[in-house]
């Protein structure tokens, strides 16, 4: 159905999200001026030296164009293209993205992680493609029982606890987030990927919800803040001014949190349980050197990512 409304032509569909309830509303433009909002907002991008990847990723999000025919420039015919935003929004938006370093997952409220469609805000951590190992490493070197329990903590977006389920589709994920707006992000992400019903989610300070899981987990995956305070600074804009502290920020050593994990989860952990953290580049010897001090793990190793950058460390409970 076309409505006009202020001047402004638009289609609203008759459709709704499934997941927030809201009315899809897709804007109209004509693909010359499409065509020419995105050559302008290349040279912006450029100026500011932002990726010129982005203003397609943004138009792939908001719009019916898709990669090819956005890098082909085979949309700029069409005499109709229909937009999720108003022109007029889309460029405020993206102003906020070259003067503010406002991520631009945040601004089209998602991202792609693993083969998840992922709701993100400024509420959670951006998950980063190099965390989607963490669920290779558990597919490469866990044998689970079928009523296994795994847990999730500092789960975010929920990403984790999502590739989790997914792996693992007789186990029960337990994801934990000391953050409210987090948890709902998260829970809402296992909705939308139909995978609600194999998570349980807590709101809490690490293992302190799950008191009635001690000696039951059979693998505690996490990606816990690991930044040291001072660091905070020196991190990209688009990271410190924008995502969550709470998050980002491990203490003055970086190994706060990992150092609690290290020392609380035998606890919790079976004989044999998988312990399983990233880290930061240059911390995994450190956190070697925990473990290595705790009588209860064994098998202990460190992982590279893609990039080589020793990025994850695995050990298991004796």
């Amino acid at each position: 159905m076309l409505v006009r409304f202020r001047g402004i032509k638009f289609h609203v569909s008759n459709k709704f999200d499934n997941y927030t309830q809201r009315i899809i509303i897709n804007f109209q433009i004509s693909g010359q001026k499409l065509y020419l909002w995105r050559k302008n907002a290349i040279d912006n991008a450029i100026a500011a030296k932002v990726s010129v990847k982005e203003v397609d990723w943004l138009l792939q999000h908001i719009s019916d164009l898709d990669s090819l025919s956005l890098r082909l420039e085979s949309f700029k015919n069409r005499p109709k293209i229909f937009l999720q935003k108003s022109i007029e929004q889309i460029t405020i938006l993206w102003q906020k993205r070259l003067k503010e370093h406002l991520p631009v997952q945040y601004i089209v409220g998602r991202v792609s992680w693993r083969n998840f469609e992922l709701d993100v805000s400024p509420s959670v951590l951006i998950p980063r493609p190099e965390t989607e190992l963490i669920i290779d490493i558990v597919q490469q070197t866990s044998c689970y029982s079928k009523s296994s329990h795994w847990v999730d903590l500092g789960t975010g977006s929920g990403a984790i606890a999502l590739g989790l389920a997914s792996l693992l589709p007789d186990a029960t994920i337990h994801a934990v987030d000391y953050s409210e707006a987090a948890l709902a992000i998260a829970k809402t992400n296992a909705i939308k990927t139909k995978l609600i019903n194999q998570i349980q989610f807590y709101q809490g300070n690490w293992w302190t919800p799950l008191s009635h899981l001690k000696g039951k987990v059979q693998g505690m995956v996490s990606n816990p803040p690991y930044i040291p305070s001072s660091q905070l600074p020196q991190l990209q804009p688009e990271v410190f001014e924008h995502e969550p502290h709470l998050a980002l920020d491990g203490g003055t050593d970086g190994l706060d949190a990992i150092r609690y994990l290290v020392k609380a989860s035998p606890e919790y952990l079976i004989s044999g349980g998988l312990w399983l953290i990233e880290a930061m580049a240059g911390q995994a010897a450190a956190v070697v050197a925990m473990l290595s001090q705790h009588k209860d793990y064994e098998n202990i190793k460190i992982i590279c990512d893609l990039g080589g950058i020793e990025r994850f460390i695995l050990a298991f409970r004796r």
